[in-house]
């Protein structure tokens, strides 16, 4: 009997054994289980405060750039506009200066000046100089005009408001021609005067812009002398030859033929020559015959 007995116990150390062992490896597991567990939550709680410290730092930076984007919009656009405003400045001054050097044979001429350009127009008719004159322009926002010697009767006003802003270039040339054509108006009446005061009955009448002339002038026809009045009217500004003229002939009674002749040829050639030009040709003695200058 007693080695049935020795057999059970054997079996029963036995199953008590693997049942130790099975409950050592569960717990093994479970142990195993639970290490990984910590191993994983102790890495998620180290990306978490990673992200926590990198979120911390973009809103840092955030706050940053609205500080600097805030000054900025209080301190750029005024910088900008001032920078821009310069550079425009600039280029209308060295668009000036690139004109008066294109144009310099022109009568177009001009230093700079600590405020902007000084510009010299110097007038002519048929190759003679004559007149000079000036205009200090400001380069600034907007352009104007420091000084000038322009006359006043020349629109100077009226010229740099349709064009001061919008083109220089055209502004100077206009002012130029209104200035050439006074000039050489003026020059034609003089040269009457001074060169042939003895063809003329009277005394030249002339306005400030020279720009309405009336005067009486002999003329002689073989033996015959003849009374003219002329009188010429330059609508035009910017010409130097009359647009309306008008030929009378003094003394009583209906004119003759030869009268009616000289009246239209001298009327026709006031209109188409300068006046000193006229009576050069007067007292060259020339055959003036209405059917040649009509």
């Amino acid at each position: 009997m007693e080695p049935a007995n020795s057999f059970r116990l054997d079996g029963e150390s036995k199953g008590g054994v693997l049942a130790y062992l099975e409950r050592l490896e569960a717990q093994v597991k479970k142990s195993e289980v639970l290490r990984r567990a910590q191993i994983k939550e102790s890495a998620l709680r180290t990306k978490i405060r990673e992200l926590r410290h990198r979120r911390d730092q973009l809103r840092a930076e955030v706050k940053l750039r609205q500080v600097r984007v805030k000054t900025s919009t209080n301190v750029e656009p005024d910088r900008t506009v001032e920078v821009s405003e310069q550079e425009v400045l600039k280029k209308q001054r060295e668009n000036v200066i690139a004109i008066l050097q294109a144009y310099r044979f022109t009568g177009l001429s001009g230093k700079l000046t600590s405020r902007g350009v000084c510009v010299c127009i110097s007038t002519a008719f048929e190759g003679t100089l004559l007149d000079s004159y000036f205009v200090d322009l400001v380069i600034q926002k907007p352009l104007w005009i420091h000084h000038h010697s322009v006359p006043a009767f020349i629109p100077l006003e009226r010229i740099a408001a349709q064009l001061l802003q919008t083109d220089i270039q055209r502004f100077l040339f206009t002012l130029s021609e209104y200035l050439n054509a006074y000039s050489g108006r003026k020059y034609q009446a003089d040269r009457l005067q001074s060169d042939f005061a003895a063809s003329l009955a009277g005394p030249l009448q002339r306005n400030a812009l020279c720009n309405l002339l009336s005067f009486t002038y002999k003329e002689k026809a073989g033996a015959q002398s003849m009374l003219f009045c002329a009188r010429l009217l330059y609508k035009d500004l910017t010409r130097t030859l009359p647009t309306d003229v008008t030929v009378t002939c003094q003394g009583m009674g209906a004119l003759s033929t030869l009268q009616a002749e000289y009246r239209a040829s001298h009327e026709t050639l006031f209109c188409t020559k300068p006046i000193h030009q006229v009576f050069a040709s007067f007292s060259q003695g020339e055959k003036l015959d209405s059917r040649i200058w009509s």
